[in-house]
């Protein structure tokens, strides 16, 4: 009996590691509400919608499941041939079968060198088409989210959607899947291999794979934590930074230099002990694989040893030196996938993470969408009616109370009151920008949530104080990608805006760089390039909202001409603080609270001395003593 108090010991000192693991498995809970789960999806849904992106390369994969049986033969044969030499050596040395044997040997690895080349190429291929398919839906659906939803959902997280989780969902399609189907064939080969050598070790072997089956399950619970968490961090990070990074000038105005890091700080050192729990989790699994490792390896040599490498028997049959060489390697052969599965387990439960923050997006329903009877009414004449239209952002917080105003083709009509009066409001809803709770909306007499929201969005051309200009050139912003206009026809509109003044005095003319967000250009010539912008796409309806805010006086009176000549190409809807810009207009809606307190031009607002009257008066005394 004492002969196998070794064994006894690595028996007794893998059942301490087992006891351990699952009384920490039983004690640690998944609090998901504490670790800011949006949601939790089952693993086999998430595999299901996954396939679902790789079901049109059927061929390719089907093409590198082949090339992988191939590549695994090596894996199978090797230790086989290496036996076979060893017994030849032993029992009579003759150059030319070893030969044979060795150069078999060698055909079978490059054989498999291959395969694996040819695999990979294909994999990376056929894997970012997937994914760049997977992030074009992403883009496309978070395009069709409302003002509303995006509004709710931080940049940095949809930034960190359509880059870093993508780049994990990648990573499986690339490489994980066919690793883990080639591993799962490399143990399921071994396995048969060693079963046809010798039963008895075999089962010796299998002792320890309950073990491994067990630890498995447990890692698997400490590991999807781990990487949830770190990819909670990770979105926190990159949310952080594309807020302080795209305001990084107020908090230098501000001196605020030193707090900004030290909150950078906190959330890099959260994301810091995220990884760290991450890497713990893993550090803590494969040395237990590579433990039941040599601990079969021990006992193989152990049983092998006891009689010398020769003759020895366990349970009933004999051992051979070639057989305990071949069962040695096949070993190695039937661990190492087992702890290339553990990594690769890793890289599951990243990409799963990963894919289960994606899915949440693709699955945010925008919650303005088209109806099905929705209809595109082609050109539209630019008449506008608002019925009694009630709306609020809140529930029960009414921002606008039963507003009701009909504006007629090429009318202009400008909407003044005081901040967080509604005139802002007014004009997303027209736009369908939010949807109004009560009341209706027409166009050309139709109900805009009867006509298609591209088609409805289209008829109008919107001039904002924020002006966004994308990195490229001055001529990719103004005409946004819209094809079949002349350079020609892009200097008119230019010249029409008065912005034609500073563009021909640029280096490159219309080709001149326009940086990230147009930084490179006064908040003026910002303006007359949306001016410009607006006009090029010839809208029935276009939109100020107090587009002339940013602008200097010298400024002002140049566009001051081009919105005259504006109000002929559709009907003009503006708000503007600055009164005296809107004293040409056709009808001036006062608003206050939500509500139409006043109506009229401006000599009928100013003869009624009422709200109209009280405003241009404080801007009149004001304006005189600035002049002063």
């Amino acid at each position: 009996m004492h002969e196998y108090y070794p064994l006894l010991l690595a028996g007794a000192l893998v059942g301490t590691f087992t006891i351990v693991l699952t009384v920490a498995f039983a004690l640690v809970k998944d609090k998901k509400q504490t670790m800011g789960f949006e949601r939790t999806m089952p693993d086999g849904e998430i595999f299901r919608r996954l396939l679902s992106y790789a079901r049109p390369y059927r061929k390719q994969f089907a093409a590198v499941g082949a090339l992988m049986l191939f590549s695994i033969a090596y894996d199978i044969v090797s230790p086989l041939i290496i036996g076979w030499i060893e017994k030849e050596i032993v029992k009579e040395f003759r150059m030319e079968p070893i030969l044979f044997a060795v150069g078999a040997y060698v055909m079978i690895l490059l054989v498999s060198m291959l395969c694996t080349y040819v695999q990979a190429i294909v994999l990376q291929r056929t894997g970012q088409k997937i994914v760049s398919k997977m992030r074009e839906d992403l883009f496309v659906h978070i395009e069709r989210l409302s003002h509303e939803q995006l509004n709710a959902i931080p940049v940095g997280k949809l930034v960190t959607r359509v880059t870093n989780d993508t780049n994990a969902i990648s990573m499986m399609f690339t490489n994980l899947f066919v690793n883990l189907a080639k591993n799962v064939f490399v143990i399921l080969g071994v396995f048969t291999a060693m079963l046809c050598l010798n039963y008895e070790l075999t089962l010796m072997v299998l002792c320890f794979v309950p073990f491994i089956v067990l630890f498995t399950v447990i890692f698997r619970k400490f590991s999807r934590r781990a990487y949830r968490k770190v990819k909670d961090g990770t979105t926190d990070i990159n949310t952080y930074l594309s807020e302080n990074l795209s305001g990084i000038k107020i908090t230098q105005i501000f001196n605020q230099e030193e707090r900004k890091f030290q909150d950078f700080q906190k959330k890099s050192f959260a994301l810091g002990r995220a990884k760290r729990e991450q890497i713990f989790v893993f550090g803590i699994f494969r040395p237990l694989v590579y433990m039941l490792y040599i601990s079969s390896v021990l006992c193989l040599l152990y049983l092998g040893g006891k009689g010398y490498l020769e003759g020895t028997v366990f349970l009933g049959q004999t051992l051979t030196s070639a057989t305990i060489v071949s069962f040695y390697m096949y070993i190695s052969k039937f661990y190492n996938p087992i702890q290339n599965l553990a990594e690769q387990f890793n890289w599951l439960q990243s990409a799963f993470a990963s894919a289960e923050k994606v899915f949440t997006i693709l699955d945010l329903a925008p919650s303005l969408t088209d109806a099905p009877d929705a209809i595109d009414p082609g050109e539209i004449q630019g008449e506008i009616e608002f019925r009694d239209v009630w709306f609020s952002y809140v529930p029960d917080e009414w921002v606008l109370k039963g507003v009701s105003f009909h504006v007629m083709p090429k009318q202009t009509v400008a909407f003044v009151g005081s901040t967080g009066s509604g005139k802002t409001t007014i004009l997303s809803l027209l736009c369908r920008n939010y949807e109004f709770q009560k009341g209706e909306i027409r166009i050309d007499g139709i109900d805009i949530r009867k006509i298609k929201i591209s088609a409805l969005r289209g008829q109008f051309g919107q001039m904002l104080q924020d002006v966004f200009l994308f990195s490229g050139t001055i001529r990719s912003n103004l005409l946004l990608r819209k094809e079949g206009i002349t350079d020609a026809e892009v200097m008119d509109a230019c010249r029409y805006v008065n912005a034609h003044h500073f563009i021909e005095k640029l280096e490159h003319g219309l080709d001149e760089v326009v940086r990230e967000r147009g930084n490179n250009f006064s908040a003026g010539q910002r303006q007359l390039l949306s001016f410009a912008r607006t006009i090029l796409h010839k809208p029935a309806v276009i939109i100020l909202d107090e587009a002339t805010a940013n602008i200097d006086t010298e400024t002002e009176l140049l566009i001051q001409d081009s919105l005259e000549k504006m109000q002929n190409i559709g009907t003009m809807l503006v708000v503007a603080h600055r009164l005296s810009t809107i004293q040409h207009a056709d009808r001036i809606i006062v608003l206050s609270h939500g509500q139409i307190m006043e109506q009229g031009n401006h000599q009928e607002l100013l003869a009624k001395r009422g709200m109209y009257y009280k405003l241009y008066t404080l801007q009149s005394r004001r304006e005189e003593v600035r002049r002063r």
